[in-house]
This record gives C-alpha cells, sequence and structure tokens, in this order.
C-alpha cells in the first residue's frame, strides 16, 4: 500500500502539483538567483519566518519585547534553524521535529513540555481550528513512519501531507503551526525539490489568505477524499505562489 501515491494519482490534484513544481523549478533554473544564492536564500528565511509568525497572528516589522514581537523572534530562530536539520529529518523526522519545536516554544511553554507530544487536549489554536485530535503521540509516530516510507507520490505531496498532519494534530502545546510549516521546507529541500530553499511557502499560504488557510486544514481534518483533494490543490496553490515571491537582492 502506498497511500500518498493514491492521493496524488487524483486529477486535479496531479495538475495543481504539476504546475507548482513547474514554478519552483523555474525559480530554480533562473541566472539572477543562482547568481545570488546566498543572499536569495536568506531573503527566503527572513521572509518566510515573517509571514509565518504573521499566519499566527505576530504581523509585526521588529521582534520586541511583546508577546508579538516574541512570536516573531521565535519564527525566524525556527526558519533560520531548518537548513541544518533536512539532512536529519530525512531519516529521523520526529527528532527534528521535537528539536525544533523546543526552538521555538522555549520561553512560551514550561521546559517538560518542550519537545514533548502534548499529554492531553490542550494546546494553543491561533487559527482557532477547535477541537484536538486525541492520541497526538501516536499520530506523530505514524507520521514519523511514513515519511520514512518508500513511496510514489511527488514530493510535494509528502510536504502537504507532512504540513497538514502537524498543523491539524497541533502534538505540541505550543507552537506546533510553526513546526508545521517549517515541515514544507524540510521535505522540499530534503527531496531535492528546492535544495536551496530559495522559495517561501509561508508566503503563498499568506496570499491566500488566513481564511482559505482555515478551510483547507479542516479539510484536511476531515480525512475525506473531497477534504484530503481540497488542501492538496491549496497547498499546491501555496508552493506556487511561494515560488512567484522569491526575493533576489
Amino acid at each position: 500500500m502506498d497511500p500518498l501515491a493514491a492521493l496524488a494519482a487524483d486529477e486535479s490534484v496531479a495538475a495543481a502539483m504539476l504546475t507548482a513544481r513547474e514554478e519552483i523549478d523555474a525559480v530554480l533554473w533562473r541566472r539572477d538567483v543562482r547568481n545570488a544564492a546566498a543572499e536569495v536564500a536568506a531573503a527566503s528565511i527572513e521572509r518566510g519566518a515573517r509571514d509565518s509568525a504573521a499566519i499566527d497572528g505576530a504581523d509585526l516589522v521588529a521582534v520586541d519585547d511583546s508577546p508579538m514581537g516574541r512570536v516573531l523572534g521565535a519564527a525566524l530562530r525556527l526558519t533560520a534553524a531548518v537548513p541544518g536539520q533536512v539532512d536529519i529529518f530525512a531519516s529521523s523526522p520526529l527528532q527534528v521535529l521535537a528539536h525544533l519545536q523546543t526552538l521555538v516554544a522555549t520561553g512560551f511553554a514550561p521546559p517538560e513540555e518542550l519537545g514533548r507530544p502534548r499529554d492531553d487536549l490542550r494546546a494553543d489554536d491561533p487559527l482557532s481550528l477547535g477541537d484536538l485530535p486525541p492520541d497526538a503521540a501516536l499520530r506523530m509516530t505514524t507520521l514519523g513512519g511514513v515519511l520514512t516510507s518508500p513511496t510514489e507520490a511527488p514530493a510535494l505531496v509528502v510536504a502537504a501531507i507532512a504540513h497538514g498532519e502537524v498543523a491539524t494534530v497541533r502534538p505540541f502545546t505550543w507552537g506546533s503551526g510553526l513546526v508545521a510549516r517549517a515541515c514544507v521546507r524540510l521535505v522540499m529541500a530534503g527531496r531535492g525539490v528546492d535544495p536551496s530553499l530559495f522559495t517561501i511557502p509561508e508566503r503563498g499560504i499568506q496570499e491566500l489568505g488566513r481564511p482559505a488557510y482555515v478551510r483547507a486544514l479542516r479539510a484536511y481534518a476531515s480525512g475525506t477524499p473531497e477534504g484530503m483533494r481540497e488542501f492538496l490543490v491549496w497547498h499546491a496553490t501555496a508552493l506556487a505562489m511561494g515560488a512567484k515571491a522569491v526575493l533576489v537582492p
């Protein structure tokens, strides 16, 4: 059984994923991007972190001591750490998720909750998704198996599933959404789609809007074929927009 390949076989999903991949590939072949690779990657980290924080409500210009300013600072730390975790994520994704959550949630969650799946129905909910699924640890163990198992599905489908699962299960008491969006970068870099991390998936999510993001996550959480299709097409659209948003200094 290859459940991800079955999802990818849907005609509308396949078309959306192909369009997204073409947009990403176009960025990688751009001479101006390749000539300024370090600067483009750095700009992607900066813009992506700010957009990810803004999605959670921290739409600020600068890091400061306000609650939202601290969220922005956490998002910047998290996104900057992603490149150094790509290789580890390929074989030990749950280890990386725990590490990134510890990094981002320090100062927001008690020390005993850092890097550990929640053991009850309590977690932050900046997108107002509502009730938390039970058995967060089991769901993450299952996700870890999916991410380390062979699949014929395109990498962009794998990235979408990693994102959707962490964002909807909300396995940590704080910061699950930020970590979920970082998963997209980890999968895309690790599977060779965007190895230099030039594109800005968070920008695409932000441009499509929070209401659309919430609808997509709720569609994913439904687990129905229609819901999964809706989520995967939305996700591919966000990635295509994130490719178009690449910044060249």
